[in-house]
């Protein structure tokens, strides 16, 4: 997973856009949350995982395909960043007949990975 795409405002873009495939939007959401693979062992570290996510998921889910994964994902954000595609990015949703659960649960993504962005101050969001 070392190549991932830097985590800022283009590959939050880049997600809703879905110019970024879903194994890598998995792969960053694993990234951020902490889950690290171990080749040698063929196993997930789970040390760096919160426990309310390494209790439920000790293996990373797949947030495009698991609706209850991307509930907790959402249920994660902080109220006060649950708008911060709209706010911060100008996101205005997808169109009407346009989207359904992969992009939706795609759009948690990119909010979560945005909410994290402002949390840790890794970039200027």
């Amino acid at each position: 997973m070392s190549n991932l795409p830097p985590l800022n405002t283009e590959t939050i873009w880049a997600i809703l856009e879905e110019k970024v495939d879903d194994a890598t939007v998995n792969q960053l959401l694993w990234h951020y949350l902490g889950y690290r693979y171990d080749s040698s062992t063929a196993q997930w570290d789970t040390s760096q995982v919160a426990p309310e996510w390494q209790n439920e998921y000790p293996q990373p889910p797949d947030f495009i395909e698991s609706r209850p994964a991307t509930v907790k994902l959402t249920r994660s954000i902080p109220v006060e960043n649950k708008q911060m595609l709209k706010q911060k990015l100008g996101f205005k949703g997808y169109k009407i007949g346009e989207f359904g659960p992969r992009q939706t649960r795609r759009a948690t993504a990119a909010n979560w990975l945005l909410s994290y962005l402002q949390q840790t101050n890794t970039n200027s969001v």
